[in-house]
C-alpha cells in the first residue's frame, strides 16, 4: 500500500491556514517603499501588491498568513513588524 503525502501545487490556496499563527505582520505604509520583496518572499503567497494612493503597497491576507516572519526579516526598510496575534 502506498500513500502520496506530497501536497499538490497551489493547494495552500484552497486551505485557510492562518488560524494557528502566533504572530502576524503589520505593515507601516508610511515607511514602506513598495519594493514588493515581501510579496515575492512569502511562501504562502499571502501578500499581494495593491495600489495605495498611487503607490504599490503590500496587502496581507491573514486567512493564509502563517506568521513565519520572512516578510519582516527581508523588508529592506523594516516597514513590517511582527505583532503578537490577539485572539
Amino acid at each position: 500500500m502506498s500513500r502520496d503525502l506530497t501536497a499538490q501545487p497551489s493547494s495552500t490556496n484552497n486551505n485557510k491556514t492562518g488560524g494557528w499563527r502566533t504572530f502576524k505582520p503589520h505593515t507601516d505604509y508610511d515607511q514602506c517603499v513598495g519594493c514588493g520583496l515581501c510579496a515575492r518572499i512569502c511562501p504562502e503567497n499571502a501578500i499581494k501588491m495593491m495600489d495605495w494612493n498611487g503607490q504599490p503597497k503590500p496587502k496581507t491576507d491573514y486567512d493564509f498568513c502563517k506568521g513565519c516572519g520572512l516578510c519582516a526579516a527581508e523588508c529592506p526598510v523594516k516597514a513590517i513588524k511582527m505583532e503578537l496575534e490577539k485572539k
